[in-house]
């Protein structure tokens, strides 16, 4: 999946495939890549516009969605 850099101290890059409603994040402490599956197309526009990216991941994303570590 392309994966576009952000600016946030959590993440180094996203990526987003609507088709299939995955959510790909790269992590800046570990370099890891994980998917996140199911997740809906506006709830990732809602992602994109949250001030912190980290803190909106954090509250909204970690432990809600099925992820897979990818790398």
């Amino acid at each position: 999946m392309k994966r576009e850099p952000v600016q946030s101290s959590a993440l180094q890059s996203i990526g987003y495939d609507k088709q299939h409603k995955i959510l790909e994040l790269e992590f800046r402490d570990n370099g890891g890549v994980w998917q996140y599956l199911k997740l809906p197309p506006a709830f990732y526009k809602k992602f994109r516009q949250a001030e912190s990216l980290g803190r909106f991941f954090v509250k909204k994303i970690k432990g809600k969605y099925e992820e897979v570590r990818v790398a």
